[in-house]
């Protein structure tokens, strides 16, 4: 009498324990808390606890580093929109996520959740992705994990130009008519090169205003500094904003100031969505 394998698995009832274990590690390759393994400075710790959370004892850019290579994880993320850090209880400290050395991104303290997007930048080659504190600090890492792409953007041109800010010395305006296609959870997406010639030039900063309004857009609050900048890293190209309901109605009423410390922008889009079947 013949017996196939699959008849033998399922008496033996395998065959559910096969698929479960499937699902488990397509799961993992998502999921990056298993993967976190080191930290940069050795007077850092951290601890694993029973619920799978990470306590990191951090000290000013020390880091929490899961390594990409040495774990076994796929090196190329770009079929991956972004990477989320979520926080078991609100920072007290800025925080920031960096993906190599070239990606950040910067959270302010208070914040239980933090995500990098990679929008227009290069991830075919991840060695690492590390969290950060800019201060001593003890921060309960709940998850970590890779969201993979379910849409594609389809850019509306704004401006183009090219608008060397200096030392906040220049900035441009877009008017309110430029919004009047913009919709909740639209990305405003602006595209530049950082000045680096400057050898006294060691950071750069990008600031996004309602104009005539002290007000900054509420899509990237969670990044902002305490002057409502943000961070940009050395060699970036582009930076996005997912807008907010309150950011369209202040950007169709007043418009947008666009300027910053160091930062050359030659284009301004909007990006709306059209989802992936």
């Amino acid at each position: 009498m013949k017996i196939t394998v699959t008849k033998l698995l399922m008496a033996l009832g395998l065959v559910g324990l096969m698929a479960c274990s499937d699902k488990k590690d397509a799961g993992d390759e998502l999921n990056l808390m298993p993967r976190f393994d080191t930290t940069w400075n050795i007077y850092e710790s951290y601890e694993r606890q029973e619920n799978g959370s990470i306590v990191y004892n951090s000290l000013p850019w020390g880091g929490l580093v899961a390594s990409v290579k040495e774990n076994n994880l796929p090196v190329d993320w770009s079929d991956y929109e972004s990477v989320t850090f979520e926080f078991a209880e609100p920072t007290n400290v800025v925080t920031q996520i960096m993906v190599n050395s070239s990606l950040k991104t910067w959270g302010k303290p208070g914040i239980k959740s933090l995500t990098c997007y990679f929008d227009g930048q290069n991830v075919t080659s991840v060695s690492e992705v590390v969290l950060q504190t800019a201060d001593t600090g003890r921060v309960v890492l709940s998850k970590a994990f890779l969201s993979p792409k379910d849409a594609t953007w389809n850019p509306i041109s704004l401006w183009k130009g090219n608008c060397e800010s200096g030392n906040w010395q220049n900035g441009f305006l877009l008017g309110p008519e430029k919004f009047e296609d913009a919709y909740e959870g639209d990305k405003l997406e602006l595209v530049f090169t950082t000045e680096t010639s400057n050898p006294e030039v060691s950071y750069w900063l990008l600031k996004t205003v309602i104009n005539t309004t002290p007000k900054t857009l509420e899509g990237n609050s969670n990044e902002l500094n305490q002057w409502g900048c943000a961070q940009i890293s050395k060699g970036a190209t582009v930076y996005r904003i997912i807008l907010t309901a309150n950011d369209v109605v202040n950007l169709r009423e007043h418009g947008l100031f666009v300027n910053g410390y160091y930062i050359n922008v030659t284009q301004c889009n909007l990006l709306q969505k059209e989802y992936l079947e």
